[in-house]
């Protein structure tokens, strides 16, 4: 890890905790810390994340069909927890993006909800969630999110935040999802353009997300080798 990596760590943790510190004066919610030993106190991490390879999708948005019709009942894209976006005006690589909840180290979200509807879920191995029933629509986590656009997606028909779950939660689908089981989004992809791992990916910039998932017959299909981003 760089220097500048550290500082910037650092300086993740220090608004953690002065985040936490105005949740107890205000009487906020306060995220679920754990001590890693050596004075290292954190939330734990996720036990799942979600990559893509954008050079690889084929922007069928088949991923994100699937997501909403699991998850809301409907084929909505609007909806979907995971978001497909293409540019007609540029050139492959660079006309499709993929924006997925990246299960932060850090999560904004969870930091900055004030009813604890965004919480780390360890009965689910510790994903970032989303307890529909008791967010108010105050669209702080939406707001939190430092990614672009942001992770967190609002329900505009049913008035509350929701987010990536890994899938734990579908009751639109007999599947068992979740970490370690099915994912809607990964399952339906005609391209294998998305794929879970266990391990955190790094956590700065896109390149930790966003992977070569190409075998080398890819390559003989015009899908060039990934550029050092």
């Amino acid at each position: 890890m760089s220097d500048n990596q550290k500082d910037l760590s650092r300086r993740q943790f220090l608004k953690l905790f002065a985040g936490t510190a105005a949740g107890v004066a205000f009487g906020g919610a306060i995220p679920q810390l754990i001590n890693l030993g050596n004075g290292v106190i954190a939330i734990p991490a996720s036990e799942g994340y979600l990559l893509v390879d954008t050079g690889k999708c084929a922007g069928c948005s088949s991923c994100m069909l699937a997501c909403s019709l699991v998850h809301e009942g409907k084929e909505n894209i609007s909806l979907s927890r995971i978001q497909i976006l293409q540019n007609p005006f540029k050139n492959y690589p660079d006309d499709i993006s993929m924006f997925q909840c990246r299960q932060c180290t850090y999560p904004a979200c969870v930091e900055a909800c004030p009813t604890s509807a965004l919480y780390v879920d360890k009965e689910n191995r510790n994903i970032r969630t989303v307890d529909e029933r008791k967010c108010i629509g105050c669209m702080q986590c939406v707001e939190a999110c430092p990614q672009t656009p942001s992770r967190v997606i609002w329900n505009f028909e049913e008035h509350h935040s929701q987010k990536c779950d890994l899938c734990a939660n579908t009751p639109f689908w007999d599947g068992q999802g979740g970490p370690g089981k099915k994912k809607a989004c990964e399952s339906v992809c005609p391209v294998s353009a998305i794929k879970f791992v266990q391990e955190i990916p790094t956590q700065y910039g896109s390149v930790g997300y966003d992977v070569d998932l190409r075998g080398p017959i890819w390559q003989k299909f015009g899908f060039v080798a990934r550029r050092d981003s």
